[in-house]
Order: structure tokens, then C-alpha cells, then sequence
């Protein structure tokens, strides 16, 4: 058999593979490629920074207004406060506010040279989806900061402000003036904890794409990733409250069942739907 016929009879992934492979990077070309993509990152986290820096007031009268709803809705006497230990304490958590703003507005930029790195060990017909890649991520990625805001804290705050009053019959009372430095680190940890949750659907794809896993055994799995969610989103919501517990373990069913959704498209023609084992 000659050779053209033995790559005429070859699978059509394997034909690809011939076609589209190239010449191997060595690991120190691998190294230089990936310190040039973290300098890049680097880049844009600094003009971010410098940008989150420049609003830094605006962002963080933004970040209050659910601790602000919550603590009106509770009626709780006087205004809510943040205080500072140290005089470093305010220039320290501006600067914490406007690292996390760079994270965010910069998704993009960093999802792209996430798929830049990795884009040299991709076949031609894969390295055509960088668009929908970085469009994909970084929506999802925005949603999870989204849902945190709109969804999280409000039922968070709500209930952890239900906890304070009088204890007793002494006149004790129980208040909250949290430092400006542990509320920044509990907001900006679960926002980007958020964020990072809802690329579940982005990383399952990567599963499907590597043939790590199959379609079917994602089905397979679903029983359990509906009761690991509603684990999860009873951790994550804290309190008696069932609707809380329902919105998030909700939105982490619906991220999975979307993950699913794309495994079935986006699986290797080569790749059963069964799982042959």
C-alpha cells in the first residue's frame, strides 16, 4: 500500500493531525512564550490598576450599595461604617479595589493570552474558535461577578445583619463596623470566586476537546452535580433562607446542563457520544 493511500485510509483526525503538525517548540521557547504572555497580562493589569485607581472612590461607593440595602432593611440604627486600624489601612484597600477592578476589566485580555499559549499546540480547526473563546469566557466570567452582586450579597448581607441586635436581658448588643480591609477581602474574593465558578461550562469544553471525558458521562454524572450544587449553594448562602440556596445551587444546574449542551456540539468526530469503556 503506498503512502497516499495508507493517509487516504487513515481517520479523518488522524489525517488532520498530519496535516496541521508543525514544528515542535522546545521548553525554552515554551518558557519564553509564556513570560512573554504573563508581561502582556502584567500590562494590562497595570493600566487597569492605574484606571480602578483613578475611580476608586466611584468602585467602592458601588461595592457598598448592597451592604448599605441590607443594613437600612434591617433597620439597624446609624449608618453602616467602615473602619481602618492603621493609617497605611485606606491607601492598602485602594489598592486591593483597584487590583480587583484591573481582574475584571481585563478578562478579556487575559483570556486571550490564556488561548495564545495554548494555540500552538491546537489543530487549524481549533485555533479558529479564539473568538468565540474570548467572547464565551470572559460572558461567563462577568455573569459569575454579576450574580454575586446581584444575587449573593444581598442574601448574604441580609442575613448576617439578622444576627445583631440586643443579646439578653444586660443591654448588650451586638453590632457590625467591619474594617475596611476585611470587607474588601470578603467582596473582592467571593466576586472573582464567582467569576471563576461560571467558567465551568468553558472548562468542560476543554474536557470534551482534550477526550478526557465523554458527552455521555457527563449525563451519567448529573445526578451528582445536582446535589453537589445544592451543597454547594447551601455553604455558599448561609442561613434558613431557601431561596438563596435555590438561586445559587440554580445557577451552578444550569452552568452544568449548559456544559452538556456544549459537549454534545463541540465533541471530536472521532469521539463517540457512548463511552466505549
Amino acid at each position: 500500500m503506498s503512502a497516499t493511500e495508507s493517509q487516504a485510509s487513515a481517520p479523518i483526525d488522524t489525517q488532520l493531525d498530519m496535516a496541521t503538525e508543525g514544528p515542535r517548540m522546545t521548553i525554552w521557547e515554551h518558557i519564553g512564550e509564556l513570560r512573554m504572555r504573563l508581561v502582556r497580562i502584567g500590562i494590562a493589569l497595570l493600566i487597569g490598576m492605574i484606571v480602578g485607581w483613578t475611580f476608586r472612590v466611584d468602585i467602592l461607593a458601588w461595592l457598598l450599595k448592597p451592604y448599605e440595602s441590607a443594613w437600612v432593611g434591617q433597620n439597624l440604627p446609624g449608618s453602616p461604617e467602615l473602619q481602618t486600624l492603621s493609617p497605611a489601612d485606606v491607601f492598602v484597600g485602594y489598592l486591593q479595589l483597584s487590583l480587583a477592578a484591573a481582574i475584571v476589566c481585563s478578562a478579556p485580555i487575559i483570556f486571550y493570552q490564556l488561548w495564545a499559549f495554548i494555540s500552538p499546540g491546537l489543530y487549524k480547526k481549533e485555533k479558529r474558535f479564539i473568538a468565540p473563546f474570548v467572547i464565551f469566557s470572559t460572558t461567563l466570567f462577568m455573569s459569575g461577578v454579576a450574580f454575586a452582586y446581584y444575587v449573593v450579597f444581598p442574601f448574604t448581607f441580609n442575613y448576617f445583619f439578622s444576627l445583631l441586635g440586643p443579646v439578653g436581658q444586660g443591654g448588650t448588643v451586638l453590632t457590625q463596623r467591619p474594617t475596611l480591609t476585611l470587607y474588601l477581602d470578603f467582596y473582592t474574593e467571593l466576586l472573582i470566586a464567582c467569576g471563576l465558578a461560571f467558567e465551568l461550562p468553558l472548562f468542560i469544553s476543554f474536557l470534551i476537546m482534550a477526550r478526557i471525558v465523554t458527552p455521555m458521562q457527563l449525563v451519567k454524572f448529573s445526578r451528582w452535580a445536582i446535589i453537589g450544587s445544592f451543597l454547594i449553594g447551601a455553604v455558599v448562602t448561609p442561613g434558613p433562607e431557601i431561596s438563596s440556596q435555590i438561586a445559587v445551587s440554580g445557577a451552578l444546574i444550569g452552568l452544568y446542563f449548559l456544559s452538556m449542551a456544549i459537549a454534545f456540539v463541540i465533541r471530536p468526530r472521532s469521539l463517540p457520544i457512548t463511552n466505549a469503556s
